[in-house]
């Protein structure tokens, strides 16, 4: 198992700062049934473990820092006595996902209905050729005003508090779009330059995109990281089923931190993207 894991997505692939591949189990054990999750948290943790599955493959790594104790007095700790009082194992494919093709921003575009995709900041390194990369970009069926492509991104991702929020002009025409799932400002500069009509992606930040703007970049979209981020579970499951014919499953548990959205009134000056 953690052998074909490895070949889909290398850890070679992976960020150097990153953590990735086996977390907790043993790489000889027998599996008999697989948790696919975002992220590793009590929540999803204990609804894999009531399920009967003895290995969780998760995109965020658990361990991701250092760390001195898995002492119980900590959720990660007792994460860790959970998984392995119950037999379980973790295994984590993050950063190496997210750069695989098919992976993780492949999953989000083809969601959004996007076409003829191509790597928004192509792979270097181990990781190089073969359409792998970070991001992707592609084109709508057609052209749509940002305002509509807003909602039909909300319709699209998983339900999410934060839902979609849109940063540019409401009417202006959005053909091409590039899309990073998870955390995507470090890309802006690469997307401005792409010459994409819009950005989606998530944790977007006050300044950046301001200036993103001010300079004549592509309008954004921004969503809740999480709902940016199921999509690939679906394309993991399958992979899994198809190589083992073993029983899998993925997690709809909502695992965004942001669990309310009320929203402000809008001045009347300005228009509404959504």
């Amino acid at each position: 198992m953690v052998a074909a894991l490895e070949e889909r997505f290398p850890p070679a692939w992976a960020e150097q700062w990153d953590r990735v591949g086996l977390v907790v189990g043993d790489r000889a054990a027998a599996v008999r049934r697989i948790s696919c999750v975002v992220d590793c948290v009590p929540e999803t943790v204990a609804e894999a473990l009531a399920g009967g599955a003895d290995l969780i493959v998760a995109h965020h790594p658990l361990l991701l820092r250092g760390v001195s104790s898995v002492a119980t007095d900590t959720y990660k700790g007792r994460i860790v006595h959970d998984l392995i009082r119950n037999g379980a194992a973790l295994y984590v494919a993050h950063t190496n996902a997210d750069v695989a093709n098919p992976g993780v921003s492949d999953a989000l575009a083809e969601r959004l209905g996007l076409t003829d995709l191509r790597p928004l900041d192509p792979a270097e390194g181990p990781a190089a050729g073969a359409g792998r990369g970070s991001g992707r970009i592609g084109r709508l069926p057609r052209p749509v005003r940002l305002a509509e492509f807003t909602r039909q991104a909300a319709a699209a991702l998983p339900g999410t508090a934060w839902g979609v929020r849109a940063a540019g002009d409401p009417d202006r025409m959005i053909g091409t779009v590039a899309v990073t799932g998870g955390a995507g400002d470090p890309w802006l500069a690469t997307v401005a330059a792409a010459g994409v009509d819009a950005y989606l992606t998530a944790d977007l930040r006050h300044h950046p995109v301001s200036e993103h703007l001010a300079a004549g970049g592509p309008a954004l979209l921004d969503a809740a990281h999480w709902a940016t981020e199921r999509p690939w579970l679906d394309d993991l499951a399958r992979f899994l089923r198809d190589r083992f014919e073993l029983p899998v499953t993925v997690s709809d548990l909502v695992t965004d931190p942001w669990t309310g959205h009320a929203r402000s009134a809008v001045p009347p000056t300005d228009k509404e993207a959504t």
